[in-house]
């Protein structure tokens, strides 16, 4: 049975009062969504509901007010005319919900979180890019230099923005420059071609896949500057590597072909010998997925191999102290003569707040003389270094090989937290071959050995904010006229280092 026409009539004029409020609404710019729609008519029925009253068999309502013909076919036609026009409404709305989300599909998604900003494809392609980048400001001090001066003050050690990512599931890459000092240079430039986790190919420019500390990030060292044994390590270098994970990824690999490099420098932009070099490294952390006081163990081993020839910078290397001060060089009439050799056995162990590293490495090169009474002569020198550095969080947050990844309390101004605290230690020598002396090598300029211990203090008031303290004293074994030994050097390195 039909309503009576005095309740169409309500009904009509309750819906006119819906068209109302939904007509305006659609006409905004800042349209409600579908759920706040929803809940409006859901109340505007609740209000129909309550405020009907049903007629009696007379046709009049509950006020006794009968109603006429006119009004019920008036009432009819405004019902079927507000009907149509609400389907009009909701068809509109659907349309305009439909275009929001595919726009929503189509926009890259933008986060920005305490170590990166990133933009990602919103389909399932597997595109995305990463920024981030390393500041480090140093003050430098050298303390007791009498006879050896050197300039203290302050610099720009790194300045390193960072584009990162993946173009879809195959292709990653990575680009970083490095704009301090006075001209801006390409740390590292390399495309990795992911086939699969136990086979990746990397090609471009990035580190040599040998020493332990120099594979380190500079923003996650414990001290101010690397230790003696990167001196013979070589570090970035142009070439093409096959890397990967095996059992379960406790065992990594890297194995590859380079330019060559020379001992602790960055390969140079061409290959000054025509020579390349094979560099190859396994590292194994047995107990990485085993939650033991052992998951924090990995030992590894790295070698290199290559023939050098020709004299300079560039073939010969130049050893410095953890003060960034030369000790030893190759004289003028010295040459590379071929073989080139190193090899480095090397580990850590982090547990808990308690970490410690280690590594030794061997350098061999054949040098000759081409100039001077001597000219012609031949020798295999093997130069090598080691060094031990320990390390413990104050505070109870867990050490690492990447450093200390978030404090418990970040430091924050009239509040509690301090942030992490963290001492460290390190001992290190580098022994230069005997009978580089005199012939190769002058002892009143070039020391043949040189042992460091340093003391660091390390500040992290949050996950993006560190600071550093390190004193290193260094002593030498020759390096000074008369054969004396050169000056003891004292240094006081400090860091403010911003990461994100």
């Amino acid at each position: 049975m039909s309503a009576h026409p005095s309740v169409r009539l309500r009904r009509a004029r309750l819906s006119i009062a819906l068209a109302l409020v939904l007509l305006p609404l659609h006409a905004t710019a800042g349209e409600p969504t579908l759920e706040e729609l929803a809940r409006r008519l859901q109340a505007l029925e609740q209000r129909l509901g309550a405020g009907s009253k049903p007629a009696d068999a007379t046709g009049a309502d509950a006020t006794g007010t009968e109603s006429t013909g006119a009004e019920s076919t008036v009432a009819a036609t405004s019902v079927a005319g507000l009907d149509q026009r609400l389907r009009v409404i909701e068809r509109r709305l659907e349309l305009q919900a439909e275009e929001a989300a595919a726009k929503a599909a189509k926009d890259p998604v933008v986060s920005l979180g305490p170590k990166e900003l990133s933009i990602k494809s919103p389909s399932s392609d597997g595109i995305e890019v990463k920024f981030k980048a390393l500041v480090q400001g140093d003050g430098r001090f050298y303390l007791d230099d009498e006879s050896n001066p050197q300039n203290d003050g302050f610099l720009l050690r790194r300045v390193e923005p960072t584009l990162e990512g993946s173009w879809g599931p195959l292709v990653g890459f990575r680009v970083q420059a490095q704009l301090a000092g006075d001209s801006a240079s390409i740390n590292d430039a390399y495309l990795d071609l992911r086939f699969d986790p136990r086979a990746t190919l990397r090609v471009g420019k990035y580190k040599q896949p040998f020493g332990l500390e120099q594979l380190q990030s500079a923003g996650s060292l414990a001290m101010v500057e690397r230790g003696l044994p990167t001196e013979l390590t070589p570090g970035r270098d142009y070439g093409v590597q096959l890397q990967g994970e095996l059992a379960s990824s406790t065992l990594n690999y890297a194995v590859g072909v380079f330019n060559g490099t020379v001992d602790g420098r960055d390969g140079p932009g061409s290959n000054p010998d025509d020579e390349l070099e094979a560099t190859a490294r396994v590292f194994w952390e047995p107990f990485k997925n085993a939650a033991n006081a052992w998951s924090g163990l990995g030992v590894g081993i790295a070698t290199s191999v290559t023939d050098n020839f020709g004299a300079g910078n560039n073939v010969l290397p130049r050893y410095r102290t953890p003060g960034q001060v030369q000790f030893f060089g190759y004289r003028a009439e010295a040459a590379a003569d071929g073989l080139h050799r190193r090899w480095s056995p090397q580990g850590y162990y982090y547990a808990g707040p308690f970490g410690l590293l280690g590594e030794y490495v061997s350098s061999e090169q054949e040098v000759a003389l081409v100039a001077g009474a001597d000219a012609g002569r031949v020798e295999h020198l093997e130069n090598t270094a080691w060094q031990l550095s320990g390390s413990w969080v104050l505070t109870g947050e867990d050490a690492s090989y990447r450093g200390i990844a978030r404090p418990n309390h970040p430091f924050t101004t009239g509040a509690a937290g301090w942030g992490a605290l963290e001492l460290v230690a390190r001992y290190g020598e580098l022994d230069v071959d005997d009978d580089a002396f005199p012939l190769f090598a002058n002892p009143a300029s070039s020391a043949s050995q040189a042992n460091a211990w340093s003391l660091g203090f390390n500040w992290y008031l949050t996950q993006n904010l560190k600071l550093v303290a390190t004193y290193t004293q260094t002593t030498f074994d020759g390096g000074a006229a008369a054969g004396a030994d050169r000056e003891d050097e004292k240094t006081l390195f400090t860091r403010a280092q911003l990461s994100f």
